[in-house]
């Protein structure tokens, strides 16, 4: 396996790959690698002939009072977990390499998919986001890219903003990847205190109980929300950010379930913030 930091290096490699005429499948990650990190590089090892894998903490996706700081790195260790899963290549470019001095192109999708949710808690998240995979999309060619379910909105924008801009890439969304007790793999989940690791599984439980209720004959949002409400808040340490429940196509909320749905959570465990989806079936 390689590991390529510099941009004119990571271009060579690509086009070395490209005039061999293999494809390239690509997981963009910001590293501190884990069991759903590692779903996504078995999945693009399985469809094409070159994996790269991007390990880039980026800056423009985190607001002020945010994370980005502490957010956990570990290069050596994700460098070891990725070539296990295949991977052919890592691409970890410097922040003043992607974003140099003087830097003021921005791509940002103005949809309904980017506008509730984590889009309203978190501004200019998302165009944190797109502008970055833009930037890697360019660098690394893929044929293929591979996202995580758990991250369900940025699933929906990136899919919005790869139409929108015409590019070949085939899009692929891979199930989430839970714990034995339900808790959705996060990068996040290590910030986390013995008790509050305990008090997050609620999170995959009203996930359950909305798709209970659901099941049963229950469509009214509200109703289906306040029950979620008293689970969570139930919990110590817990500050609710958004229950919502979305219809899939659009992110429009629901009064009434009517059709296929996202039922999305975000949570704050202490001063750790975790979201939590399911697409449920109607």
């Amino acid at each position: 396996m390689e590991h390529v930091q510099d941009l004119s290096t990571m271009r060579e490699k690509i086009n070395t790959v490209r005039k061999q005429g293999k494809s390239i499948g690509f997981v963009p990650t910001m590293g501190f690698l884990h069991e759903g990190h590692i779903s996504l590089i078995r999945a693009a090892r399985a469809q094409n002939d070159y994996v790269v894998v991007s390990i880039f903490v980026n800056p423009l996706q985190f607001g002020k009072g945010e994370d980005y700081t502490e957010y956990p790195r570990d290069l050596e260790n994700d460098s070891r977990l990725a070539e296990s899963a295949g991977c052919d290549l890592i691409f970890s470019p410097a922040v003043r390499d992607l974003y140099p001095p003087g830097y003021a192109t921005y791509v940002e999708v103005l949809s309904s998919v980017t506008q509730g949710l984590c889009g309203a808690s978190r501004s200019g998240h998302f165009r944190g986001v797109t502008t970055v995979l833009v930037k890697l999309f360019n660098l690394v060619k893929p044929d293929r890219t591979y996202f995580g379910q758990k991250d369900a909105q940025q699933c929906l924008v990136v899919k919005k903003m790869l139409d929108d801009l015409n590019y070949n890439i085939q899009f692929n969304i891979m199930p989430t990847v839970r714990e034995a007790d339900g808790l959705a793999m996060s990068s996040r989940n290590k910030y986390l205190t013995p008790r509050q690791r305990v008090a997050a599984s609620v999170l995959y439980r009203s996930l359950q109980q909305v798709e209970l209720l659901i099941r049963g004959g229950e469509r009214n949002g509200a109703i289906l929300k306040e029950n979620v409400r008293r689970l969570i808040t139930a919990v110590p340490e817990t500050e609710i950010d958004y229950i919502e429940i979305m219809e899939v196509d659009g992110l429009k909320p629901v009064e009434q379930v009517k059709n296929n749905c996202l039922v999305a959570l975000a949570v704050k465990f202490g001063s750790t913030r975790l979201i939590d989806n399911i697409i449920l079936e109607v």
